[in-house]
């Protein structure tokens, strides 16, 4: 009868199984801090606060090299404001208190022993107030004028009025506006407000005044975006934005995108300018329909709707730092900010990077070029060089399944 005992495995075989299990349970703890990452991601987009900011414990202070300054030159502070100073450009309303029975042109005598009073000195102190806004109504008066010879009459035109025949004048329009999508008033509440000054405007009526208002502002934000698409280079990103979907009960998504002209950061005198146009849902057909016209250089994220925008050749992708860290803050997060972790290591060498930016900015674009490539180039290259070499560990460990998995 055979043996029903296994046949006992060398030490060889041994040392295999173990190394695969060991393979096995590192490839898990990253797919698992990579489900950590992305929930930590999405709970921080929904919830959380949008800074990114590392904060590191302090490093100990290198010994200064032989000839540089002693004390590098600080950024003078700002002065700290007084918490009680008002800001200047408020209108100031002066009241003079005066001690009971005084008054400027007939002093009184003073009620211990009769002498004349005169002033010394004055304590001022201010105090803010508000002036609640207020309606008026605007009488047009066009008198008719006619000649006594000819009996022809002439009177003047009707002036202009944001919407033809409209009962709002043009800062009533812009405050309503304002209001909604600005300070977030919604009609119905603006509608109580003006209620409260014996004003009835119904919801309605408002909801119509702000319809055409948009289309006086349609004319403005076109020169808005012409401008913005102007520039040699432009910002672009898209953002989630709730829409109200009547019937369901609930919102439904769509997309915000948004196009920065900013060149500030390289001593332009340029004004900014940001360009902000809705759809409703992520199509890539979007971008490219806003970016149709454009030519220049295009700094966003890698979605793949502005492929076909690059391989056309009318625009050069510019690549944007801060959306590479943000996958590494994730999983510094997800990892409750461990130190020494893989992650943390890439976001101080990326801080590295940042720190030279914040240096060069407001300076010409020939400063910025020379300084990137001699202090930012050989960073870049050990960032790469230290990736590269993170990399094949990881897949020397999985047996080749990192590139795979990653």
């Amino acid at each position: 009868m055979p043996s029903q005992h296994p046949t006992p495995l060398t030490i060889d075989a041994l040392v295999r199984v173990l190394a695969e299990r060991d393979a096995e349970v590192a490839l898990l703890k990253l797919m698992v801090d990579k489900l950590k990452a992305q929930l930590a991601r999405r709970a921080r987009e929904q919830y959380g606060a949008s800074s990114e900011q590392l904060t590191l414990a302090a490093e100990a202070p290198k010994a200064p090299t032989a000839g540089a300054a002693t004390s590098a030159p600080q950024k003078p502070r700002k002065p700290r404001r007084d918490q009680r100073q008002l800001p200047e450009h408020l209108p100031r309303e002066t009241q003079v208190h005066h001690p009971k029975g005084f008054t400027p042109d007939a002093p009184c005598a003073c009620s211990e022993c009769g002498g004349k009073l005169r002033q010394i000195g004055q304590d001022v102190a201010e105090q803010l107030e508000y002036v609640p806004g207020r309606f008026k109504v605007i009488r047009h008066v066009r008198p008719k004028l006619a000649c006594v010879r000819c009996q022809g009459i002439f009177q003047a035109s009707a002036p202009s009025r944001p919407i033809v025949r409209g009962l709002p004048g043009p800062a009533l329009l812009a405050h309503v506006m304002v209001a909604k999508y600005f300070d977030h008033t919604p009609l119905y509440r603006q509608s109580s407000i003006y209620a409260r000054d014996g004003v009835d405007i119904e919801r309605s009526t408002m909801a119509g005044w702000v319809g055409q208002g948009d289309a006086l502002l349609d004319p403005l934000a076109a020169a808005l975006g012409r401008y913005t698409l102007a520039g040699g280079k432009v910002h672009a990103d898209d953002t989630p934005v709730p829409v109200l979907d009547p019937g369901r009960g609930r919102t439904k998504t769509g997309r915000l995108w948004v196009y920065v002209r900013d060149d500030r950061p390289c001593a332009s005198q340029d004004a900014p300018a940001v360009w902000f146009q809705y759809s409703p849902d992520r199509g890539g057909e979007h971008p490219r329909e806003h970016l149709k016209r454009y030519r220049g250089i295009l700094q966003a994220d890698a979605y793949s709707g502005y492929s076909k925008l690059f391989d056309s050749g009318r625009m050069v992708h510019a690549a944007c730092m801060a959306h590479a860290r943000r996958y590494y803050w994730d999983v510094y997060e997800a990892q409750k900010r461990a130190p020494g972790s893989v992650a943390e290591q890439a976001l101080k060498r990326i801080g590295k990077l940042y720190e030279i930016e914040a240096d060069i900015r407001g300076r010409p674009p020939d400063e910025r070029r020379r300084e990137r490539h001699e202090r930012a180039a050989p960073l870049l290259k050990d960032l790469h060089a230290w990736l590269s070499e993170t990399l094949e560990g990881a897949d020397a460990l999985l047996g080749g399944r990192a590139h795979r998995d990653r």
